[in-house]
């Protein structure tokens, strides 16, 4: 090879490797999948299907730089802990790369037994990270009509939870949105159009981290 070839080929494959390296950074967690495993405030209950929380989720992602990211609606209204885990086999006969997991408001809203919430998220995360999937574990309050000591237990299982199975956690999906009327449709608690779009606001950043570390 010819001094002038080579000195051609080096740069060209200089230019190859930059734009290989910016391709990489740009669209790592491209093609991602994304499952939203949830109750009513996932599924979207009450709001326009474009305005549920994977649809603006989606979109938000997109417009970060994560083109190809595709966010399943795993919420079913009413559905609580141990209905999120009776399901879950069924929702990861497909391959995701990333489950949002947002349960436990109906447990608490019916005063369930926080222990049986606990078990069923506990293993919710077992079969999660035991696949070697990633978990944004998203948190819930319960009611303070229960007391305190409700309160306690309840309140317990998602910071305890996300730190025995080493994933990530949201601490309230809700916040900055409970108890805010105009967040609100009008039964004060679901969230409308514009009180999902707060609460994707906040959980952009955590789930681009976990797509693209």
């Amino acid at each position: 090879m010819g001094y002038g070839l080579g000195l051609r080929f080096v740069n060209a494959l200089a230019v190859f490797v930059c734009l290989v390296s910016f391709s990489s950074e740009v669209y790592a967690g491209a093609g991602k999948t994304i499952l939203a495993l949830g109750d009513s405030l996932t599924a979207g209950y009450g709001l326009a299907q474009s305005d549920a929380f994977p649809v603006q989720l989606q979109a938000a992602l997109r417009d970060s730089g994560l083109p190809d990211v595709v966010v399943i609606n795993g919420g079913v209204s009413g559905d609580t802990s141990a209905g999120g885990r009776a399901r879950l086999d069924w929702l990861l006969a497909e391959p995701v790369d990333l489950v949002i997991v947002e349960l436990g408001a109906n447990d608490g809203l019916r005063g369930l037994d926080p222990a049986e919430t606990r078990r069923n998220l506990d293993a919710i995360l077992a079969k999660l990270t035991g696949r070697g999937i990633l978990v944004l574990l998203s948190g819930m309050l319960a009611p303070p009509n229960l007391g305190e000591d409700y309160g306690v237990a309840f309140n317990s299982i998602y910071p305890d939870l996300a730190q025995k199975y080493g994933v990530a956690l949201d601490p309230f999906f809700l916040q900055g949105v409970a108890t805010v009327e105009a967040l609100n449709q009008a039964d004060g608690i679901h969230p409308n159009a514009q009180g999902v779009a707060i609460i994707v606001k906040r959980l952009v950043p955590p789930v681009v981290n976990l797509l693209t570390d």
